[in-house]
């Protein structure tokens, strides 16, 4: 949390949040006492054209979620694409983005890299992954927790168990972890010990 980020939070006319449970304790933590509206996956197709109308008309706003950068897998690109069509302006506060500080301490190439978001659940996941046979490029990925393990096995099959990976965990929290291995170690340490809390994966390019 930057000083600008508290600054400004305390002047816009309102805070959108992806769980007002969640960012209460945060503002509650810097005295920020300002409306709070939900802003989510679920609602924001139903609610950008209303938030639109009311810049329009004069109030401010600020989107923060539960963790790392509104737009960078979270709920965001929506109501940023709708203000740039609209000529409203957006100031993007530097804050905390889990692939950065994953792909740094992750010890592969970080010159050169990919970020795809997280992988698709069901359709379209092993043509994601045959996608990556030949990228050079270091690949960043999100992970659930639940999906890691899968997820191992099934790029080990494709892009070979020898592949350089690591798994950076918790991020910024606590329990921050970082596990660096071929494919096929990270899923066999993995399965012994199932993981907890955010991830990101990181995969090296074939060589």
């Amino acid at each position: 949390m930057t000083y600008r980020a508290v600054e400004i939070l305390q002047q816009v006319d309102v805070i959108l949040c992806e769980d007002t449970r969640t960012s209460s304790f945060l503002l509650k933590h810097y005295q920020i006492n300002k409306p709070l509206t939900p802003y989510h996956q679920h609602n924001e197709h139903k609610i950008v054209q209303h938030l639109v109308d009311q810049m329009l008309a004069g109030r401010t706003f600020a989107l923060i979620t539960d963790a790392g950068t509104p737009g960078i897998s979270d709920p965001g690109f929506l109501l940023l694409r709708a203000c740039a069509k609209n000529d409203i302006k957006v100031t993007c506060l530097p804050g905390a983005t889990a692939f950065v500080p994953a792909l740094v301490q992750s010890g592969l190439p970080c010159s050169q890299f990919v970020f795809e978001g997280f992988l698709p659940v069901k359709k379209g996941r092993q043509t994601a992954m045959k996608a990556l046979i030949d990228e050079k490029r270091t690949v960043v990925f999100y992970e659930s927790p639940h999906r890691l393990v899968k997820t191992l096995k099934e790029l080990a099959s494709f892009l070979g168990e020898e592949r350089e990976a690591a798994v950076v965990r918790e991020i910024s929290k606590k329990f921050e972890e970082t596990q660096r291995g071929s494919l096929s170690e990270l899923f066999a340490h993995y399965e012994a010990n199932p993981p907890k809390g955010e991830i990101v994966l990181v995969l090296a390019g074939s060589n």
